[in-house]
């Protein structure tokens, strides 16, 4: 290919489908399968799929895996169904919560669709103890098939044996009217991934939409996707009881909260106050926050200010280990304020969509990225807890290590060996003539 093609031919579309085309439409067959964890992740998870309207109140099936093909009897527990109408026709979205479950222990399960099931699928639930991997990825957003699917595809393959994935939000572009087949194109390229893990997200901006925009009754409402399509722990805060939840895994803490809420709906006061109780009742060595707007962003004039205002103060108050954000599409790592040396803050971005660095994050974080495509991966053992991002190759872009030595926060241990230079974009303009983005 001419050194020159990439900024002569046309920007990709956002979808892969074509204007009328109803390749996500819903049938009989289950698809959009998602497992989430319970807030005990010993004793349970849940899981969400989705059929058409010919399916109503279907069963999911559970039993300890083996190695027979002959599966036993399993347990069946009856689905709750709803309805949600899209540009791909009228789909029944089913939940059900499988509960009294035993720690460390695989299960086979699957789910029923019209006259037919699922494949059987295998999850481990948490143990009480011992080591824990997990992935982390920044916004995958746009361009799902095309360009999110390799990088999703390299973290597996660096971490085989994750057992929980964390999504910082925008996992779809959203609001403009195809919705479903945005959807439909972050499953595809998930592939099995949220059958094989744990999964835990946090909503984005683009998790919600503009109600009535440009007119005096404008508000921000989420997205009719986002409550269906997750099956997600009910125990986050009364001012978004939708969006905002917490759960043990294996010796951490992780909660979920939602900052577009917070900025554009007012509940930034609600959602410290849930955070203090959640924090202070920890019983564990860590904890991991996860959200979708930076506290300090690696953008230039984005200053969420309810944030820091708010939430900002609980999460250094109780030395929250890691706060994982997306929002910004680059990459950027801040430690903690003055001596502390956590909270640790990290913005990632997984997708296609690159913006720039600012000159202040520049002089504030260490490493910054541009133009590059990340994943992230976490390992916790007893009293350390190992942080990599990785490029979509694979290759090491930051590492560190935090180590509980009994005192008041953790000591932060830099990994420098084996990372690669700190990457900027050296274009100036996008084949859309956005000069606050940068695209490959």
């Amino acid at each position: 290919m001419p050194a020159h093609a990439s900024q002569t031919r046309a920007p990709e579309p956002n979808t892969l489908v074509p204007k009328g085309v109803m390749r996500y439409a819903p049938s009989g067959f289950p698809d959009r399968v998602v497992a989430s964890p319970a807030q005990d992740a010993t004793r349970g998870f849940a899981v969400s799929w989705r059929t058409d309207a010919t399916v109503d109140a279907p069963t999911l099936e559970v039993v300890v895996a083996g190695d027979s093909p002959d599966m036993g009897t399993p347990r069946q527990i009856r689905a709750t169904t709803r309805v949600l109408k899209t540009e791909n026709g009228v789909a029944h979205y089913h939940r059900v919560d499988v509960d009294k479950l035993q720690p460390d222990t695989l299960y086979a399960w699957r789910v029923q669709g019209n006259r037919t099931w699922s494949a059987w699928m295998q999850l481990r639930t948490a143990a009480q103890t011992g080591p824990l991997t997990l992935l982390y990825f920044g916004d995958t957003q746009n361009k799902n098939v095309s360009l999110s699917t390799r990088v999703l595809r390299e973290a597996l393959r660096h971490a085989p044996d994750a057992r929980l994935a964390l999504y910082a939000g925008d996992l779809v572009s959203g609001g403009d009217g195809e919705d479903d087949n945005e959807w439909g194109e972050w499953f595809e390229a998930n592939g099995a991934l949220p059958t094989m893990l744990m999964t835990a997200p946090a909503p984005g901006n683009h998790e919600y939409f503009e109600e009535h925009e440009d007119t005096p009754q404008a508000r921000r409402v989420l997205g009719a996707h986002w409550p269906m399509q997750f099956a997600l722990p009910s125990n986050g805060t009364q001012k978004a009881p939708q969006t905002t939840y917490w759960f043990d895994y294996q010796g951490v803490r992780f909660v979920v909260i939602d900052g577009t809420s917070a900025l554009d709906l007012g509940t930034a006061e609600a959602q410290a106050q849930w955070l203090d109780t959640v924090l202070t009742s920890n019983p564990h060595r860590w904890s991991v926050v996860v959200t979708h707007q930076p506290f300090f962003s690696p953008r230039a004039d984005r200053d969420n200010v309810k944030l820091t205002e708010h939430l900002l103060p609980v999460i250094r108050r109780h030395r929250v280990d890691l706060v994982l954000q997306g929002h910004d599409h680059t990459y950027g790592r801040r430690g903690a304020a003055e001596s502390d040396q956590t909270p640790i803050f990290v913005v990632s971005v997984t997708g296609a969509k690159q913006y720039r660095v600012s000159p202040q994050a520049r002089s504030t974080m260490a490493p910054v990225a541009e133009d590059t495509q990340l994943f992230q991966v976490l390992r916790v053992d007893g009293a350390r807890l190992h942080y990599e991002a990785r490029t979509a190759t694979g290759r090491l872009y930051d590492a560190f290590e935090l180590v509980d030595e009994g005192k008041p926060g953790k000591r932060l241990v830099e990994i420098r060996s084996g990372r690669i230079p700190e990457r900027s974009c050296t274009r100036s303009q996008t084949l859309k003539g956005r000069k606050d983005r940068c695209w490959e």
